[in-house]
């Protein structure tokens, strides 16, 4: 099994930065290669897809290079925070592309099961009265197809929200109240936010029948 050199402390990580910025290009590489670990967990969600462990991996470090190049610390965030959001966007930006030459998204396609075994398709989720069918999905890996399809037509704010909000991706579903209090925005913001976010899905699939 592959190894990966130790995450850096707060410290070490402020001192690296600080040299970077200063135009130190060693700082750099060891930024990049104390964070490989990030890349590896990061990758470990898209496992069992076609994609072999040793490409997603090359993949997400283009991500974590993006991101080591373009953190700001002024604002007072780890860069591991920055960077997995960067390593996740290039897994998806990858998968997406791939996505372009397989057949098209239906409605109908199924990505779960809710609590008495029967399937749930993208359709239950748009139309139904959506947070009793959210909750009650057993996501597998196949929600992954979910998020790549939400990538295509969503802006990174409106894709934070549906999946805080639903509990995509494995994670449990919060209340609208819950979300604003921790994006740091209003109740009434996220579910404008949310409203969008779900006629922009339900045009996509529209268009993809």
């Amino acid at each position: 099994m592959k190894t990966f050199p130790p995450p850096l402390t707060v410290e070490e990580e402020k001192l690296y930065l600080q040299k970077y910025k200063e135009g130190d290009l060693e700082a750099k590489k060891v930024l990049i290669e104390r964070n490989l670990r990030l890349v590896a967990h990061v990758a470990k969600k898209y496992q069992g897809l076609d994609d072999e462990s040793e490409d997603l991996i090359s993949i997400g470090t283009i991500g974590l290079i993006k991101a080591v190049s373009t953190f700001d610390n002024s604002k007072g965030n780890r860069l591991a925070t920055y960077a997995a959001r960067c390593i996740d966007n290039e897994l998806l930006m990858m998968l997406r592309t791939k996505k372009k030459t397989s057949k098209e998204v239906s409605l109908h396609l199924p990505i779960g099961m809710d609590k008495e075994g029967n399937t749930i398709s993208l359709e239950d989720i748009l139309v139904a009265d959506s947070t009793d069918v959210v909750e009650a999905l057993t996501f597998k890996s196949d929600v992954h197809k979910v998020y790549r399809i939400m990538t295509q037509v969503l802006s990174d704010r409106e894709k934070e929200v549906i999946l805080l909000r639903y509990g995509l991706l494995n994670m449990k579903g919060i209340t609208q109240r819950e979300l604003a209090a921790q994006l740091g925005i209003s109740r009434s913001y996220v579910s404008r936010i949310e409203k969008r976010a779900l006629e922009k899905l339900k045009e996509c699939f529209k268009e993809c029948l």
